[in-house]
C-alpha cells in the first residue's frame, strides 16, 4: 500500500522507476506488513520456536545416548540437523499464510492493486526468511545450553547461516506453491507437512544414514534434505566438504528455479477466478 502510494504521487514521472524497483518496492512493502503482525499475533512466532526446541530437548536428553555417532558427540551431530530442520519446517508457513489469505479474500484486494504479481509471493517468503532467522537464533542458543560446540571459525558460522537461509527460502517457495493447490487452510497445513516427514527424518539429520537398510540408505544419502545437513555439519564442526556444500547449494537452486515459475503461475490462475 506504501509504495501505491508513492506512485501516485510520482504520476507526473511515471517511468522514473523501472520496473524492477517496484517489483522489489512491492514485495518488501509486504513483507513488512507480514513481520509488523508478530507482534499483534506471537503465538505463531512463539509455537514455532517451541516445537524445534522440544527436538533438541527430545533427541538431546531421550535418544541421543542410544544414537552412536563417530567423530564427535551426539549432540554436535545433532544440531546441523535440527537446524535445517527448523528452517524447512518453519518454511511451511508460507503455504499456510497463502492459503489464509487466500480464504480470507485478502489476495482479491492486493489484485486490485497497480503491483506486480509476484510481490505477494515474494513478500509473504521474504518475511518467513526473517522469522526463520530468528528462530534460527534462538536455538543456536539452546544447543549451546545443551552442550553443543561449534568448532569451526566465524565465517564457517556465517556460511552455514547462509545456505540455511538459502534452504529456507527455496523450501518456502514449494510451501508456497502447495499453499496455492490447495482449496483450504486446514488443507495446507496437512499437506505442507506430509511431504516434509519422510525428507527430514529419513535423511542424516537426526541419525548416521550408515545405521539405515540399504533400500533406505540409498534414498537418504542422496535427498536435498542430507545434502544440506552435512554441508551445515560440516561447517560448523571444521570440516567442510567443498563438493557437498556444492551438491546442497545447487539443490536449492535448482528448488528456486523450478517452484518459483510454478507458484507465480499458480498465484496467476488462482487470482484469474
Amino acid at each position: 500500500m506504501i509504495s501505491t502510494e508513492v506512485r501516485s504521487s510520482q504520476t507526473l514521472t511515471p517511468q522514473a522507476r523501472p520496473l524492477l524497483y517496484w517489483t522489489i518496492a512491492d514485495a518488501l512493502v509486504l513483507a513488512k506488513r507480514h513481520l509488523l503482525q508478530i507482534p499483534r499475533i506471537p503465538d505463531e512466532l512463539i509455537f514455532a520456536t517451541i516445537q524445534p526446541i522440544m527436538f533438541v530437548l527430545l533427541f538431546r536428553y531421550v535418544f541421543g545416548g542410544a544414537i552412536a555417532v563417530s567423530g564427535t558427540t551426539y549432540v554436535n551431530f545433532l544440531m546441523a540437523g535440527i537446524f535445517v530442520q527448523t528452517v524447512i519446517f518453519g518454511s511451511t508457513s508460507t503455504g499456510i499464510g497463502l492459503a489464509t489469505d487466500l480464504q480470507r479474500g485478502l489476495i482479491d484486494r492486493f489484485r486490485s492493486l497497480p503491483m506486480a504479481k509476484s510481490a505477494v509471493l515474494t513478500g509473504r517468503t521474504i518475511s518467513d526468511l526473517i522469522r526463520n532467522t530468528f528462530v534460527v537464533m534462538v536455538m543456536w542458543t539452546v544447543g549451546l545450553l545443551v552442550g553443543f560446540q561449534p568448532q569451526g571459525n566465524f565465517f564457517s558460522w556465517l556460511a552455514a547461516a547462509g545456505l540455511l537461509l538459502l534452504t529456507s527460502f527455496a523450501f518456502s517457495w514449494i510451501s508456497a506453491t502447495i499453499g496455492l493447490l490447495v482449496h483450504s487452510v486446514e488443507a495446507a497445513q496437512s499437506a505442507g507437512f506430509i511431504w516434509l516427514f519422510p525428507l527430514t527424518f529419513a535423511s542424516s539429520a537426526f541419525v548416521p544414514t550408515q545405521s539405515m537398510p540399504y533400500w533406505l540408505r540409498v534414498f537418504a544419502e542422496h535427498q536435498p534434505v542430507t545434502q544440506i545437513v552435512n554441508a551445515t555439519h560440516g561447517l560448523l564442526l571444521n570440516h567442510p566438504d567443498g563438493s557437498t556444500i556444492g551438491i546442497a547449494i545447487a539443490w536449492c537452486v535448482g528448488i528456486l528455479v523450478v517452484f518459483i515459475p510454478l507458484a507465480v503461475r499458480q498465484y496467476g490462475r488462482r487470482t484469474a477466478r
